[in-house]
């Protein structure tokens, strides 16, 4: 008769082997997705890494903050290319983009795709922002923009005339914040040209404190804040 066989448990695995075996270097770590975890992500002992959304890059991905910059569409227009193998369509799409709080910026870029034209385009356009001055909800002094055979005309207009123009100047001003200024285009009315000159414009407006240096009537140290010594002698001088 065959003696009964005693089944004898496995020898343990030393804690060495066991600490190796774990990917974080921990006995007691369990994956995520395990049943014996609470939650996914549950901090566990010698894990630090957190739940996904207490961590950047995690599962929601990156915390980025939103901005007010708002796009428009001002052209898209179709490439078509004849090659050996047939033809070649592409679409290059100009966007403006403004926060209407005084910043503004554009794009022409092109892809495959309207979508991806539109993509590259404003985030082009949000890496370079312009600045004007505005006053009263309009412009402080005519200029004139010039770009190859294109004039733009800007004049500044009182409250309630709003943007007398169209086009893609319309759509500069608005996403740049101007509510009331009358604008004219002369010569070539092409979207990018037209955009061009209205920056050209744009850049040409000044401040108060840079006219009047120019004429010759003030200083930049008269625009300069005073310090607090020459505050602090000043008071003690009066007294």
């Amino acid at each position: 008769m065959e003696e009964n066989k005693v089944s004898t448990p496995a020898p343990a695995p030393k804690a060495e082997e066991a600490v190796k075996a774990r990917p974080s270097g921990n006995p007691n770590y369990e994956p995520r997705g395990s049943r014996a975890a609470a939650r996914p992500g549950d901090r566990k002992y010698g894990d630090r890494r957190g739940r996904p959304s207490e961590r950047r890059g995690g599962r929601g991905g990156f915390r980025r903050e939103e901005d007010n910059v708002q796009d428009r569409v001002v052209d898209i227009n179709r490439i078509s290319r004849t090659e050996s193998g047939g033809k070649h369509m592409r679409f290059d799409t100009l966007v403006v983009v403004g926060d209407q709080n005084g910043h503004y910026g554009f794009a022409l870029r092109k892809s495959g795709e309207v979508p991806d034209a539109i993509k590259k385009s404003v985030a082009q356009a949000k890496k370079r922002l312009y600045s004007i001055r505005i006053r009263k909800g309009t412009i402080a002094h005519e200029v004139v923009g010039h770009y190859e055979k294109t004039t733009v005309i800007l004049r500044p207009a009182p409250e309630g005339k709003g943007i007398v123009g169209g086009g893609a100047t319309r759509a500069i001003l608005e996403l740049a914040g101007v509510k009331n200024v009358v604008c004219k285009i002369l010569g070539s009315r092409t979207p990018i040209n037209v955009v061009r000159a209205t920056h050209d414009a744009l850049s040409q407006l000044k401040d108060y404190k840079t006219v009047m240096v120019l004429r010759g009537l003030k200083k930049e140290e008269d625009f300069r804040p005073a310090k607090k010594e020459e505050v602090l002698e000043g008071g003690k001088a009066n007294g």
